[in-house]
């Protein structure tokens, strides 16, 4: 349905350009939008009742001419118009005949709306997908990738509008909501274009939440697919990127299915499982049981792939400061993260840690 707020933006766009003053009213009689006070046509209008219940599609009343507007032969609004002239009978048929085609745009809208979201839940079968794209004109066989962004409910703006009007100018692109904590972009790619050009709109619709200067917020997405009944798929991922992307790599803004490594692979694990492993890594100890200056001493170790020398500069330490703290790690953990295989393990067991923690959170 349309709101108030585009009618009276419709209405008050017409007065700019001819000067009339209009109304619209809806079958109860009650004014949704006017171009002055509402008491400017007060005593003005005909009797409504006998109005609706005629054939008669325009009436005079004092002073104001009144039109109907019809959603497929059901009464929808009444457009009063101030004025007799033939002017203001033209101006007043313009301002029905355009609000009866915002009417047939915003249904189609909702429409596709109602569709997409359908698609992406898996809520459509096979044919079902065929048949109301075909109605719809939703083109079946065009390259798309779904991407989502973070939309807290306490926003001080209104984020899916604003990104829709990012999009405005792309016509296959759908902007729609499953919940009220993420706006989901359906985003046709083309022919000639790949992932470059998804992370580029992915850029733009984060610059949209950095607006809200607030760092807490993600934008993902799932991988490129070729067929409409796929967009769920891309849809799946893109809700993993994004948990997966915060679990692990939440100092990012943006996160790609296809880039989340072995994050992705430890997010399917089983609890159970992941506990077992921690059991039998640190026997009964965790990594929030190591001082600050352990953890510190680990990931800067990492970030410099293993170089004792590089991450004793970085840290301000002695190169032997630095052999002395891994040699205690590896009295605590049993494992030696100078040595590959045993860095590869201390890896993924403190990811493992995160994701738990992370679950347990949820």
């Amino acid at each position: 349905m349309i709101s108030n707020q585009v009618l009276q933006s419709t209405i008050l766009g017409l007065k700019e350009i001819t000067g009339v003053d209009m109304a619209v009213i809806d079958v109860d009689g009650n004014i949704l939008a006017a171009t002055s006070e509402d008491g400017a046509f007060t005593g003005l209008l005909p009797p409504l009742e006998e109005f609706i219940r005629s054939e008669t599609t325009e009436i005079s009343g004092k002073n104001v001419l009144l039109f109907k507007v019809y959603d497929e032969q059901v009464l929808m609004f009444m457009v009063a118009a101030k004025g007799s002239g033939s002017e203001t009978r033209t101006v007043g048929r313009i301002a029905a005949f355009q609000i009866g085609n915002l009417l047939v745009a915003y249904k189609e809208r909702f429409d596709k709306e109602n569709f997409i979201k359908n698609l992406l839940l898996d809520n459509l079968l096979l044919v079902d997908i065929y048949n109301r794209s075909q109605k719809l004109r939703i083109p079946m066989d065009d390259r798309r990738v779904v991407i989502i962004a973070e939309n807290p409910v306490n926003m001080r703006t209104n984020l899916t509008e604003s990104i829709r009007a990012l999009l405005a100018n792309r016509k296959n692109d759908f902007v729609t909501a499953v919940d009220e904590n993420s706006i989901i972009v359906v985003f046709e790619v083309g022919r000639e274009e790949g992932y470059e050009a998804v992370a580029g709109i992915a850029e733009k619709i984060y610059q949209v939440l950095a607006k809200e200067k607030d760092e807490t917020l993600h934008v993902a997405y799932g991988t490129i697919v070729g067929e409409l009944r796929e967009v769920s798929r891309s849809y799946k991922e893109a809700k993993m990127a994004l948990d997966v992307g915060r679990i692990f790599y939440g100092e990012e803004k943006i996160f790609a299915y296809s880039e989340l490594g072995i994050g992705r692979l430890i997010y399917q694990l089983p609890i159970p499982l992941c506990k077992m492993f921690i059991q039998e890594i640190f026997e009964g100890r965790s990594p929030d049981d190591f001082d600050e200056e352990t953890i510190t001493t680990i990931n800067r170790f990492f970030e410099n792939s293993l170089n004792v020398s590089e991450t004793s500069r970085q840290l301000f330490i002695h190169r032997n400061t630095l052999v002395y703290r891994l040699d205690k790690l590896e009295k605590l953990t049993g494992l030696d993260i100078r040595v590959f295989e045993d860095a590869i393990t201390f890896k993924i067991a403190l990811m493992v840690v995160k994701y738990m923690k992370y679950m347990e959170e949820q």
